[in-house]
């Protein structure tokens, strides 16, 4: 048997949007079960995003501290944001991100893993990239605001923040994906195996 993800639509008889946000809505969905019974689901209708696990060449992971307000938390999390232009390559948004949160560019990038956040409850996409060969940006920080203005940048061992994730103590779904599925790919075939940085995304189509 081969275990993989499929993509499958059951029949929906009518659909609203009760919230409309900046970002992000809510969708109320009737949607056909099996049984033939018509139910209503309610959804985030979200844009996307990526995500990157920077690692440098001492073994560190580029990481950052936030506030996050739903949770009532400041966590440490990878650099991530929303793909704000529909169709916007992902590698491109990734590349903005890692310069505007962090102030560095990669050299070297590829897929890591691809993931929906919370499919129960929203329909956001993520792509969490692993970028090496690390640098200073060029130019100018980028002038951050809001939760980035109390924003903590750090370089932390792969190997912490693994122990981190196992032990509770860290919760970014972002970062406990990627340190894990880095931490798999460096016992296995190793990142050279991994998609390049521009493999196709169904759950978020892209132009060049």
């Amino acid at each position: 048997m081969t275990v993989k993800d499929a993509h499958e639509e059951w029949r929906v008889t009518g659909t609203a949007r009760p919230f409309r946000g900046h970002k992000t809505s809510v969708r109320t969905d009737e949607v056909v079960m099996p049984d033939g019974a018509v139910v209503s689901r309610d959804y985030q209708v979200h844009p996307g995003s990526v995500a990157i696990l920077a690692l440098d060449d001492d073994g560190r992971v580029v990481v950052l501290r936030q506030y996050r307000h739903p949770v009532r938390h400041k966590l440490w999390e990878i650099p991530a944001g929303l793909l704000d232009v529909e169709g916007e390559n992902p590698l491109h948004a990734a590349q903005r991100e890692l310069y505007e949160e962090a102030h560095v560019k990669a050299g070297d990038w590829r897929v890591l893993v691809d993931m929906y956040t919370s499919p129960g409850g929203s329909d956001e996409a993520v792509r969490v990239f692993l970028a090496r060969d690390l640098g200073e940006a060029d130019g100018e920080r980028f002038e951050v605001s809001e939760e980035e203005a109390d924003m903590e940048l750090a370089r932390v061992p792969l190997g912490e923040l693994v122990r981190g994730v196992l032990a509770g103590d860290l919760h970014n779904s972002c970062l406990a994906v990627g340190v894990l599925a880095l931490t798999a790919a460096l016992a296995g075939s190793g990142p050279e195996s991994l998609r390049p940085a521009d493999a196709p995304w169904p759950a978020r189509p892209f132009t060049s």
